[in-house]
């Protein structure tokens, strides 16, 4: 057995502990996290019904506060899952194009507030086979990466084009004007709840969350540092028509 083949058979039997672990502890937690999130919007509906008061506004802010990090910790886990059994892509032709201005115009508020410019050049009329609903999870986690790494006044540059056309192969990028990642980053990225990530750029579950679609899907994924600034992402999808 070669190494190549060495590591992939590791990185399968990491990625079944790791589906048995998400499925087992998933449920477990969920289970009293929904007790805790249901008594808490019990008070919450409570303390709306008391006399305006200081102390009534007080505490229906905390208690939103702990509704909101109870559901990011329900976040986390579906995360988990999807990443040890993600499903099954429902494979159809799809606007490349189409799905990436969708996800981008998602952002424009933020890139307005953040002062970040945000541009998109696209190859129109490239189809890729992929599941419409993952695609543009993948390119809002590009994105996300990106808004976390670029400071105001920077742009982030999304492209489309036909990396291969014999091949049949499409290609949508993410840059950013951002710091870059370190050697020990660049090692990471792909590893799930990865914590040694530099201030600003939440790695977290997004990358790994791209890998598995994209692996689910036949495609790549590909993190670059560029020469000068900033970061960037590539991914590459089967084409369809």
């Amino acid at each position: 057995m070669s190494d190549g083949d060495l590591d992939d058979a590791l990185n399968r039997t990491k990625l079944a502990a790791l589906a048995e672990f998400a499925a087992g502890a998933g449920h477990e937690i969920n289970n009293p996290l929904a007790t805790i999130l249901g008594r808490t919007e019990l008070l919450l509906r409570r303390v709306e019904r008391l006399a305006p008061s200081g102390e009534a506004a007080e505490a229906a802010r905390d208690l939103n506060i702990i509704a909101g990090q109870v559901q990011r910790i329900r976040d986390m886990i579906g995360d988990l899952m999807l990443f040890a059994r993600p499903p099954a892509p429902k494979l159809e032709d799809v606007s490349l194009s189409e799905i990436a201005r969708g996800v981008l115009e998602s952002f424009a508020s933020r890139a307005a507030a953040e002062g970040i410019e945000l541009r998109g050049q696209f190859d129109e009329g490239v189809v890729v086979r992929a599941d419409r609903v993952q695609l543009a999870v993948v390119v809002s986690e590009l994105l996300r990466n990106a808004f976390q790494a670029t400071p105001r006044g920077g742009s982030i540059r999304a492209t489309i084009t036909i990396a291969d056309d014999l091949q049949r192969i499409a290609r949508l990028a993410v840059e950013d004007d951002g710091a870059g990642l370190s050697d020990s980053d660049m090692a990471h990225l792909f590893d799930p709840f990865y914590s040694g990530r530099p201030a600003g750029r939440g790695l977290g579950f997004g990358l790994c969350k791209c890998w598995r679609i994209m692996q689910t899907h036949g495609g790549m994924i590909a993190i670059v540092n560029q020469e000068k600034v900033g970061v960037l992402a590539i991914t590459e999808w089967p084409m369809g028509g």
